[in-house]
């Protein structure tokens, strides 16, 4: 097992709003088993929506499928939310399925979201600057015309020719 970022990190670890949508299995040491609903997950632990508590301090695996397969760690059960929300931390994770569990939260994460409808904003911004522009042209002529106009109202003006 590789080791697990660190929780007293300043800043908040990247997550995965799921909002129950995933089943996930927790089993415990005695070999009993639990199911629950995960809610939220990130690198360093997530929340299960349980049927019941699960006693604070418990030393569970957590087991749950995402696209990219299933993701198994060690987690500790930390102190319920209400009767049916409690959060977990992880305590063992494999290097396979920490690359599993970053890629959900990639793919869920609002960093993740926001990050694509800013590169859609800039291709579109680029594709407009690619399209032809006739104005310019039109406005670059008649720029150079009244150039023209004045430097030749200038030069007659110098010599006394227009008065």
């Amino acid at each position: 097992m590789s080791t697990l970022p660190q929780p007293h990190l300043q800043w908040r670890m990247p997550r995965a709003q799921l909002h129950g949508k995933t089943p996930a299995v927790l089993r415990f040491a005695d070999g009993q088993r639990a199911s629950a609903k995960l809610h939220v997950v990130s690198l360093t632990g997530g929340l299960l929506s349980v049927s019941q508590s699960v006693v604070q301090g418990s030393q569970v695996k957590v087991m749950f499928l995402t696209e990219g397969g299933t993701v198994l760690g060690a987690a500790e059960m930390l102190r319920p939310i209400t009767d049916a929300m409690q959060p977990f931390r992880f305590v063992g994770l494999a290097a396979a399925d920490q690359r599993r569990l970053k890629t959900l939260i990639w793919e869920q994460s609002s960093e993740n979201k926001s990050e694509q409808d800013w590169i859609e904003k800039l291709r579109a911004a680029s594709a407009q600057r690619q399209q032809p522009r006739p104005w310019r042209l039109k406005a670059a002529g008649a720029l150079g015309l009244l150039t023209i106009g004045l430097a030749t109202a200038a030069y007659l003006l110098h010599f006394g020719l227009l008065k």
